[in-house]
């Protein structure tokens, strides 16, 4: 079972350094290494969610969450993590207990707006969420725990309760002013002369528009009035006033009037317009009323609903967007899942296949049986073009073994520069702009090679009628909302873009492009693992691929790669060729598969090599008992019981200068070799050639 620092290899964080370093060893969970693969993919899917999400293992319910669920528990963050639920939140033990049976039963549950009543320290107690748990079914449908999403909804329960209160406000305020107007609480009282233009009001009437009470009390001109009233209500009071005149009866308007102080106050205008019986306008009395206190209230209620349904509005957004990046998470994750599994299994079978032609060609005179060479080299072309197959499968997957050193991009660029103009042919134009001052990366140099003759290939069979490849670099930075919705952390990455004139995607491609075997193209014409694999390698490295297209006006896929922060990397050292042959060098053959074993402990002894085998760890140990010192151990990574790097590390204690060379169908435990081989290891993908095989041995045993 691979380490903890492997399982969770390119991830980061508070929780993720907590489990690394975790005795779970003293849980009811047991060592990482016995988890079942339902917790270990979910635990790593939790891990880059930025929505609070919490697992509760086994039969207690042990606690392991993300970091934005550590922000929700507030100060209780990290003692509870690895304690079961009973213990973490003793105030909600019978919710949890519920919860653990029905999770262990296999049954889902999903609560909205449950109040529970969680002491948080630094948090406010009383707390609502949405909460939606799923049972966490291994591939026999055993469940092993429950999922919990959870999505906090105590500021909109909050701001409800405020807005139900501003409500009982409102509604109080407007009976103050009933009280007011049936007692007599006015402003001030009015009565207008329309014939003689001649406005009377008494001193709170004269008081409330700031003029003299003497002047108010003999009369004046209704303009005389008008500056009092704000700007933007002028209009609006003029126009309803000569409706009033034309029409007769009651009036009513609502309306700021400036104070001595310089600030509005808001006043509602009660009055009627007596007619005579002609309809000529002759009186308007009427009376002023104090509304700013209701006006206040009424602005306050307006703003909370406001930020309230912005509150539920940007929560649903929050939360259709994290269903959407789990969904599509988990749906690549299962699909990395099968096609990593089918791969590592043909890698075997390829192996063995591989393997036997060549003996068959080493041991068959060309010379003797002319007929038979053309039809051995088919085959050999043939499984190599499978080998190529799987390994493009173990990059979607995330499986392959990357040998990650510093990488200069535009170096990169540059060096398949040529390759890349023959390779589009004369129709395309390629455009080349890379930025002066580019960081580093740290990458496998001939995967990222790969990776963009891939892209380029794509490029040029979007543009059949010709059109222009454009391959630029930058440097750039994702803040924290633009990191999270490409699921990595925020900071420094290198951009690397790939544009094309050519035809585009509809949307409805671009949801499939990075799936294996999807392919717009006729069959027999593409196996639709081209962008597949390098979305896979690009994640592997720590980065994000983002595409972007529209029909009609080409694509752009752009591989952001983090930052590394060292000086230049150091051009790798060409070692010259030597002879393959060995001179009696004892090595120890472990390797599960018995056809593979038998290929190789064959052509190693053909090569001058002393051969021991096993096909399992625990024999290879007792070998290494029984016999003398050996110069190499060759081992299989996946092997039953005990892993290849285990094996490895058993024999170095009797053997502490032993080199090992690993072999792997897919490295699930070894994606970055430089994280999984220690010093005087190295690593060798199936299927391989026996020439290379022999190679690597000869190199390993020269050092």
């Amino acid at each position: 079972m691979p380490s903890e620092t492997c399982l969770f290899a390119g991830q980061s964080g508070d929780t993720v350094d907590i489990i690394r370093r975790f005795d779970w060893a003293a849980t009811s969970l047991g060592p990482i290494s016995q988890w079942p693969d339902v917790l270990i993919s979910t635990t790593r899917l939790i891990l880059s969610s930025p929505t609070p999400i919490v697992l509760l293992c086994g039969a207690r319910g042990v606690l392991i969450y993300n970091d934005a669920y550590a922000t929700f528990a507030g100060m209780r963050h990290p003692e509870i993590f690895g304690l079961p639920a009973e213990e973490a939140w003793p105030e909600i033990a019978e919710w949890n207990r519920h919860v653990i049976a029905m999770g262990m039963a296999g049954k889902s549950i999903a609560q909205e707006n449950l109040h529970l009543p969680l002491r948080r320290p630094g948090l406010q107690d009383d707390a609502w969420m949405n909460l939606y748990f799923n049972p966490l079914l291994d591939a026999q449908g055993h469940s092993h725990g429950m999922m919990c999403i959870v999505v906090e909804t105590t500021n909109q329960m909050v701001a409800t309760q405020q807005r139900a209160q501003a409500e009982a406000e409102l509604r109080a305020a407007n009976e103050r002013i009933e009280l007011a107007l049936n007692a007599g609480a006015v402003l001030g009282t009015w009565v207008w002369d329309i014939p003689n233009d001649s406005v009377t009001g008494d001193e709170r009437f004269a008081r409330a528009f700031s003029v003299d009470p003497l002047e108010a009390g003999n009369g004046m001109k209704l303009d005389h009035l008008t500056p009092a009233i704000h700007p933007q209500d002028r209009e609006q009071v003029k126009a309803l006033i000569e409706q009033t005149m034309q029409t007769g009866g009651a009036y009513r308007t609502e309306y700021r009037i400036i104070q001595t102080d310089g600030s509005y106050r808001w006043i509602e205008a009660n009055g009627r317009c007596e007619l005579a019986a002609d309809g000529t306008p002759l009186r308007f009395p009427g009376v002023l009323i104090d509304i700013e206190e209701h006006k206040q209230t009424e602005l306050a209620l307006r703003q909370l609903t406001q930020t309230l349904e912005e509150r539920v509005g940007e929560a649903v957004l929050q939360r259709i967007q994290a269903e959407e990046q789990l969904r599509q998470a988990q749906k690549m994750e299962a699909i990395g899942q099968l096609t990593g599994g089918i791969a590592h299994d043909f890698n075997n079978l390829l192996a063995g296949i591989l393997g036997s032609l060549e003996l068959i060609q080493r041991k068959l005179p060309a010379s003797e049986n002319p007929g038979l060479v053309k039809f051995i080299e088919a085959a050999i072309a043939s499984a190599n073009r499978g080998a190529s197959l799987t390994h493009r499968l173990l990059a979607f997957a995330r499986r392959q073994s990357l040998d990650m050193r510093p990488v200069e991009i535009n170096t990169l660029v540059h060096v398949i520069e040529e390759l890349l103009a023959r390779t589009l042919g004369e129709q395309i134009s390629l455009e080349i702009h890379l930025a002066n001052d580019l960081w580093l990366t740290r990458s496998d140099g001939h995967q990222l090679e790969n990776a963009l003759i891939n892209l380029a290939i794509n490029a040029r069979d979007a543009m059949p009628d010709g059109g222009t490849l454009r391959i630029e670099t930058h440097n750039t930075q994702l803040d924290e909302a633009t990191a999270q919705s490409y699921q990595v952390p925020a900071g420094d990455y290198l951009r690397l873009s790939v544009s094309d004139t050519g035809s585009g995607m509809s949307q409805e491609v671009i949801r499939h492009a990075f799936e294996p075997f999807f392919t717009t193209k006729p069959i027999g014409q593409g196996t639709g693992l081209g962008l597949s694999m390098v979305y896979g390698f690009v994640k592997q490295t720590g980065g994000y691929l983002h595409l972007e297209s529209q029909v009609g006006h080409g694509t752009t896929l752009n591989l952001y790669l983090p930052r590394l922060h060292i000086e230049p990397a150091v051009p790798i050292q060409v070692a010259p060729p030597q002879a393959l042959h060995g001179t009696g060098e004892r090595i120890l053959v472990v390797e599960d598969d018995t056809v593979v074993r038998m290929l190789i402990v064959e052509v190693l002894e053909d090569l001058g090599y002393q051969l021991l085998q096993a096909g399992d760890a625990q024999s290879a140990l007792g070998l290494l008992e029984q016999h003398p010192a050996l110069d190499l151990l060759l081992t299989d990574v996946g092997l039953p019981g005990m892993s290849g790097r285990q094996l490895a590390d058993a024999a170095r204690q009797r053997q502490p200068d032993l080199r090992v060379l690993f072999a792997t169908g897919y490295a699930e435990g070894a994606q970055v070799r430089n994280g999984y081989l220690g010093s005087g290891m190295e690593m060798i993908a199936k299927p391989f050639s026996f020439e290379a095989l022999a190679g690597k041995i000869k190199a390993m045993l020269s050092d």
